[in-house]
């Protein structure tokens, strides 16, 4: 087995090894990975932070040691909490565009390391805190939709609550369904801000997620990071004057 780590801002994670394949998820900066299979170019690989398998370009990641991968996996390290910014090789000089939920090995003192490659940056750190949930909540605000989505580039829903609740230390599984599986079932008058709440299709398959905010409002992506109302038929889209999507249950996870 081979193990590698996220050396770009923002790697596309596709169902199959070829360019036209679908985006399944994202790999952000930082983030490590076992190597399952090698097709050509392209690498089948299951990440260690959501377990998420799929193909990634041999072209867009840094070999890693499983030495380097069992310590990145013991360790809790720093989480980039600006929507944008920069990492820069301290030898080559070289910038990286980094972003949100972009994680910083082994930090200390704007510095940290990707093996033997020592960088600098000057990001915000997230705080590990559920008192903080608004305010990252609102950063990713107007964030366009994106199949697959985990950053401030493009976001889709599972992504967008798995990222905040990232940032406010709380690790959530990647899609909506598995999220689902987690935390203490909640009846709606009984939800307090920082619960997810979750939508059906119409075969009753959860198929989306927000989170609950204060008075009756819920945050989630759908064409954009959204506000929206929350009742107990759905979300009732407040632009359109709609219910958008179908209520299946909420979730008290911290």
């Amino acid at each position: 087995m081979e193990y590698g780590i996220c050396n770009l801002g923002n790697v596309p994670i596709r169902a199959n090894a070829k360019d036209q394949a679908e985006i399944v998820s994202f790999l952000l900066f930082g983030e490590h990975f076992k190597i399952k299979a090698v097709h050509e170019n392209w690498m089948q690989i299951i990440t260690h932070y959501d377990n998420y398998e799929g193909w990634i370009c041999g072209k867009q990641y840094k070999e890693i040691t499983h030495a380097d991968y069992d310590h990145f996996s013991l360790n809790k390290f720093p989480v980039c909490a600006s929507n944008h910014g920069e990492a820069t090789h301290i030898l080559t000089g070289e910038v990286t565009p980094i972003s949100l939920g972009a994680v910083l090995p082994y930090y200390h003192k704007e510095k940290f390391k990707l093996r033997n490659e020592e960088y600098t940056t000057n990001i915000n750190l997230a705080s590990f805190n559920i008192k903080d949930l608004t305010s990252y909540c609102l950063a990713l605000l107007n964030t366009p939709y994106l199949w697959g989505g985990r950053s401030p580039l493009g976001i889709d829903c599972s992504g967008y609550s798995q990222l905040v609740y990232r940032l406010c230390g709380v690790e959530l599984p990647r899609d909506a369904y598995q999220q689902a599986e987690l935390g203490e079932l909640i009846q709606l008058k009984e939800s307090t801000k920082g619960d997810l709440a979750f939508f059906q299709n119409k075969e009753g398959k959860i198929n989306h997620v927000g989170i609950i905010l204060d008075n009756n409002k819920i945050i989630h992506s759908s064409g954009k990071v959204r506000i929206d109302e929350l009742n107990n038929k759905g979300i009732y889209n407040l632009e359109f004057k709609k219910t958008s999507h179908s209520f299946h249950s909420i979730k008290r996870i911290f």
